[in-house]
Formats: structure tokens, sequence, C-alpha cells
């Protein structure tokens, strides 16, 4: 049998994918995900008692703003990541994209610090929270980098350190908006500082456990 018979033979029983079959799987898994989050939280954590006070003020959409942001170009990069065609990273160039929420964020902060005297910046900063945040984040992003790991059983990741990451970073970015729902604190550079780094710790624990986890 020569190779195009067998490459023939191979393919003649093998069905069609669904458009958009990538897309949906991993909304199927960060949805399962985030409904296990969203109740951890509820149970766990708690609704804030004021959250409809809170979101007729902008500190609530900035901070949700920011990590939708976030998320949106993470689950971006995971649906390029899952397909075995996956480009490198440094072709992904669209990624500097990450920064300008990052940066709109800190330009906010900074002109919030500016309308109040140096000697509350340091309150500002640390809020009620700072010990617990960027840990809360990172706890809360379990179910969901669950789910992603769920998503990648159907789909043929090659970069599993890249895809690991992205889907930390997708994981943490996804928790960090939901956790807007506990959330007291009211200040941007609160919220750039501890939120990031809970969603850098995400994606880092992805980039670890990726190439393990997402072996097959």
């Amino acid at each position: 049998m020569n190779t195009d018979t067998l490459i023939k033979n191979l393919s003649a029983e093998v069905k069609p994918v669904r458009r958009h079959a990538v897309g949906r799987r991993i909304a199927l898994g960060i949805l399962a995900g985030g409904v296990v989050t969203a109740i951890l939280i509820a149970i766990g954590l708690g609704i804030r008692p004021d959250l409809d006070v809170a979101m007729h003020g902008y500190s609530f959409w900035m901070k949700w703003t920011y990590t939708l942001s976030l998320a949106v170009c993470a689950l971006f990069t995971v649906a390029r990541l899952a397909r075995p065609d996956a480009p490198r990273l440094r072709r992904l160039r669209w990624l500097w994209l990450l920064l300008v929420p990052v940066c709109l964020l800190a330009a906010i902060g900074a002109m919030e610090m500016a309308r109040v005297p140096s000697g509350e910046w340091l309150a500002m900063w640390l809020g009620q929270s700072w010990k617990k945040c960027p840990w809360l984040v990172l706890m809360l992003s379990a179910p969901i980098f669950i789910g992603l790991l769920w998503s990648f059983r159907r789909l043929a990741p090659t970069r599993l350190r890249a895809a690991g990451a992205a889907a930390g970073l997708a994981a943490g970015s996804c928790a960090a908006m939901l956790y807007c729902l506990h959330c007291p604190e009211v200040s941007a550079i609160f919220v750039l500082t501890w939120y990031t780094l809970g969603i850098a710790l995400a994606a880092g624990a992805g980039a670890l456990v990726g190439p393990r986890l997402l072996r097959w």
C-alpha cells in the first residue's frame, strides 16, 4: 500500500469537525468552572452586602472591566494554543494588547493618587485585604483551570507550557472577575497590584503544570 492510499483509507471515515467546535468546547469548560467558583465565593466568602450600591459606582466596573479585558485576551490565546498548529509565542504579536488594560488602570491609579494626600497612598495601595487577595484569586481560579483542562482533553495542544500558562491566565482573570462580587476594595492601584499578582500566580501555576497535565 502506497502512502497516498494509506492516507485515503485513514481519512475515509473521519467525521468533519463542526465549525467553532474549539470555541464551544473552551466556553463550556470556562462556564462549568465559573459556576463552581461563583458557588465557592457565595458560600465561602459571601457576596458583598452593598453590591447593589457598588454596581452604581465606577470602582466596581473599573475592576470588572480590567479583569474582563485580561480574560478576553487570555481566552483568545487559549483558543489559538489549543490547536496542534499553534504558532510560537513570538508570532502572537497581538499579545501586547494585554498591556493596554494594565496601562489604562495604572493611569487611573495615578490620577486617584494625585487627588489625595501622599500620606494616604499606602492605605490605597494595601487596602484591607492585600495579604489574602492574590491567594484568593489563585484559589478561585482552580475550578476554572480544571474546566479548561477538561476542554483540552478533546483538543490537541502541542505547546504545552504555553497552553498551560494561557489557561492559567484565563482562569485567573475569570476568577478575579467573579471575585469582584465579594471584594470591597475600590482603589485602582490596589486592583493593579494585588489582582494582577493573583492572576500572574495562576498563569505561573498553569505554566508549571501544563506540560504534565496537558500531555496527550
